[in-house]
């Protein structure tokens, strides 16, 4: 009898670590994929991952497919375990203006500068939020801090090029 719970007990350990092990694995292979660009491939192995890091990757993913009503939910999970989360923090902004909520997502950008200043995607998201309220003096101050503050970023030639336009 004993050897039958001590061979059970050893068992349950064995499983558990190569479960553990594909959890983690997931979260990198998801990161890497979202990196890379593959958003459908970082959705699916994020959906395997645990933790706020997996939830605002996996928010980040389906935004950029554009499945914001989706991506709220897992960009809210990650910020409640850390509301300073980059990544789920610049999703929740994605989601909130691709589903027109402006108002919550200049109310929840607004307060992520409160709390940290330099967060360049913060002032990204809110000013997408104002030129969707047609807000261009906030939208313009928005984006040039933006600028300011992650001048190499992929949206920057983007946001350059509006901003040129309205001159």
């Amino acid at each position: 009898m004993k050897t039958r719970i001590l061979t059970l007990a050893a068992l349950g350990v064995a499983l558990a670590l190569p479960v553990a092990a594909v959890a983690a694995d997931s979260l990198q292979t998801g990161i890497a994929f979202f990196q890379q660009g593959d958003y459908a491939k970082a959705e699916a192995a994020l959906r395997g991952a645990t933790g706020p890091d997996a939830s605002a990757y996996l928010a980040a993913s389906l935004a950029k497919q554009k499945k914001y009503a989706e991506a709220e939910a897992p960009a809210r999970a990650a910020l409640e375990a850390n509301p300073m989360h980059e990544v789920g923090l610049a999703a929740l902004g994605e989601s909130l203006v691709g589903q027109r909520k402006f108002d919550e997502a200049i109310e929840k950008m607004s307060d992520a500068i409160k709390r940290k200043g330099d967060f360049a995607y913060a002032y990204f998201w809110r000013g997408q939020a104002y030129y969707g309220k047609k807000r261009a003096d906030q939208m313009v101050a928005d984006f040039e801090t933006f600028l300011k503050l992650a001048p190499k970023s992929p949206e920057a030639p983007i946001v350059r090029q509006l901003l040129s336009k309205l001159g």
